[in-house]
């Protein structure tokens, strides 16, 4: 009985399978932008560098007071 093999698990397959070098590129490019040394200093930076956001940002400030949305219809 032959197991069921996706569409894109057999093209991913196949594709490494015309481009043995592709391995190997995929993880250099995967160094490039995640495997990185942690730098404890800048991290800390960072974590205290952070302004807390207020709660719903999407409107503006008005003081507590209910105020409906202007539709732009007439008045």
């Amino acid at each position: 009985m032959k197991l069921y093999e996706s569409d894109h698990t057999k093209f991913m397959r196949e594709l490494f399978e015309k481009n043995p070098k592709l391995a190997e590129d995929q993880k250099e490019a995967r160094a490039i932008w995640w495997d990185k040394k942690l730098d404890r200093d800048e991290r800390k930076r960072f974590k205290e560098s952070n302004v807390p956001q207020k709660g719903y940002v999407y409107f503006g400030q008005n003081n507590g007071e209910k105020k409906e949305p202007d539709w732009g219809g007439p008045d």
